[in-house]
């Protein structure tokens, strides 16, 4: 259920965070302020991170940043790639499970890639910032300005990235449709600006929240999850189907008053 008033959150057991635009901007670290409340907020509850981007980044963008006691790390749960593995903390990170694509699978999608990008006529953008389709192991992503655009460009980079959307949406549409058509038995996710990831069937943020129910042991009604893009089409939006109660948030600005509102409860 989606809550719209901060007054009438219910006390939650475990807090479910999206990363890009909802922790952090697209490819860019939590800042202090958010450091501070995740501190906070895990001596408080547990709390689990559900986003499109790889361990790496995860390691980059959130735990690189996050001034929290090894002790409440402890209370931190971590599913990159769209929940396709799954990490927590046992007197280090230790990866808990990992849904690889088959050597197949991921020469098939860059295969789809390839012929709806050539179906759209897309022209690719002058200049790009590291690879355009990485192969993730567990996911193969799109990234039309390149993965790097915004470790190399910083904030022009997100700038960039909010530009291509704005300008593009409609085409990153029509060309997830077409890879989906392709690779019917995969799933394939619009995410964030300008990515799209493609995933085994089945995998999208509803099943890492199924996940987070099998290992930790919390009923979806106890959980509360927080993202920037739980709408039709957005790659927040399958935990609707779960039931679970939802916050949908702008940016971190937003997020930071949701989590400041957990603390109050």
């Amino acid at each position: 259920m989606k809550i719209t008033n901060l007054a009438k959150l219910k006390p939650k057991k475990l807090i479910v965070f999206d990363l890009d635009g909802t922790l952090a901007p697209t490819k860019s670290v939590i800042d202090a302020e958010m450091s501070s409340l995740m501190a906070k907020l895990l001596a408080a509850k547990k709390v689990a991170v559900i986003g499109g981007g790889k361990y790496a980044l995860f390691q980059e963008q959130l735990l690189g940043k996050l001034k929290a006691p090894q002790e409440l790390l402890q209370h931190l749960y971590l599913f990159p790639t769209t929940s396709t593995s799954f990490y927590r903390y046992q007197r280090g990170w230790k990866r808990i499970y990992r849904h690889e694509l088959s050597v197949a699978e991921r020469r098939k999608i860059k295969q789809a890639f390839a012929a709806a990008l050539a179906a759209v006529n897309y022209r690719a953008p002058q200049k790009t910032y590291g690879q355009v389709i990485e192969d993730r192991g567990t996911q193969v992503t799109f990234s039309a300005l390149g993965q790097d655009v915004v470790k190399v460009l910083g904030r022009r980079g997100v700038a960039l990235k909010e530009q291509w959307l704005k300008e593009n949406k409609p085409l990153k549409m029509r060309i997830a449709k077409l890879v989906a058509k392709a690779v019917p038995d995969l799933e394939v996710h619009a995410a964030g600006f300008t990515s799209i990831d493609v995933t085994k069937k089945g995998i999208d943020k509803a099943y890492g929240l199924r996940q987070i129910e099998k290992q930790l042991h919390v009923k979806i009604k106890d959980m509360l999850f927080v993202g920037d893009a739980i709408f039709p089409g957005g790659n927040d939006y399958a935990v609707v189907k779960t039931g679970v109660d939802y916050v949908q948030v702008r940016d971190p600005e937003q997020t930071k008053k949701v989590i400041a509102a957990v603390l109050e409860k």
